[in-house]
């Protein structure tokens, strides 16, 4: 055992993956919550079998109830129904707002200290809904959706240009959908400008590919969606957390104020540590940037209203 513990709700392939990691990284022990008890039981007993080869030492268990969650330093909610090919994040709303309603009142009621991170669909209505239902300040709820989208824009422009990911720098703000705003003017290749390296037409095709990068997934899949690299950017975000990095990451966060909205919750750059969301960073936009961020903030205000009609 580990000492810290971080519960998952939802042992899909997005929970579970990121159970895989967190436990293969020997960052704390999981409990694995599903309403299907044998699969989040199977799957964490996966996991913890391969701990003799990884040399974790993390406490890995599945369960269908609450109870073992209790005292968790930070709860991931990835309960919910992904989606099929044809469909947009915001055609989950009913449904997924209903699972989340079963969800928050449970982890609240037995980690009522914890740090929640929102991970299901459509994200940035889901992350108002749960702290509606929580009332936790905003440094304690936030959404993973930036940094996933970000990893994708650093994926193709490593593709296009055939150089190392690692070399490749991207920040996309706002919503997690077909408003998101994928920053140019901070997106870099090796340190310089990537319009160094790619023309106009170019980069459109980049960011047109970024804004349908989960959608491209689900037509391959036909049943379920991404969770690799979901697993991977939920793990930033814990491990930010639980290690007290202060990394800034782009997530899912309570604006006070900052870039002009009051309690909206939309993607932007977030200081993370021990204490959840430590500061939001402004960063100046380009009037393109600007329009496009407006853009998503108006969708987003659009979700909410369908969130408090149910």
């Amino acid at each position: 055992m580990i000492g810290t513990k971080v519960t998952i709700v939802g042992a899909g392939n997005v929970g579970s993956q990121t159970a895989s990691i967190i436990a293969e990284k020997n960052l704390a022990d999981i409990v694995l919550v599903d309403i299907d008890e044998g699969i989040a039981k199977g799957k964490a007993l996966d996991i913890l079998e391969a701990a003799p080869l990884n040399a974790s030492k993390a406490s890995v268990i599945g369960t269908s109830t609450y109870e073992e969650t209790a005292d968790s330093e930070i709860v991931i909610v990835t309960a919910g129904v992904p989606r099929k090919p044809g469909m947009s994040r915001d055609d989950l709303i009913e449904i997924n707002a209903n699972i989340l309603k079963s969800v928050i009142p449970e982890v609240t009621k037995y980690s009522p200290g914890c740090i929640l991170i929102i991970v299901t669909n459509p994200l940035d209505a889901m992350v108002y809904l749960a702290k509606k239902l929580s009332d936790f300040p905003r440094s304690r709820i936030m959404g993973m959706a930036g940094i996933l989208d970000s990893t994708r824009m650093r994926t193709f422009i490593s593709d296009a240009l055939k150089v190392a990911p690692s070399d490749t720098e991207a920040m996309v703000l706002g919503g997690h959908g077909d408003t998101m705003v994928p920053i140019v003017s901070r997106t870099k290749v090796s340190g310089k400008p990537l319009v160094d390296f790619m023309g106009e037409e170019e980069i459109a095709k980049i960011i047109e590919r970024t804004r349908n990068g989960g959608a491209e997934i689900v037509n391959y899949l036909k049943k379920g969606s991404a969770y690799y690299a979901t697993g991977a950017s939920i793990y930033e975000m814990v491990e930010a957390i639980l290690k007290d990095t202060k990394k800034t990451l782009p997530c899912c966060a309570q604006l006070a104020g900052e870039y002009g909205q009051e309690g909206l919750f939309i993607g932007v750059p977030v200081v993370l540590g021990k204490d959840g969301m430590e500061k939001i960073i402004e960063i100046p936009l380009t009037n393109e940037e600007q329009a496009m961020f407006d853009k998503t903030v108006s969708h987003v205000k659009s979700l909410y209203g369908k969130v408090d009609e149910l």
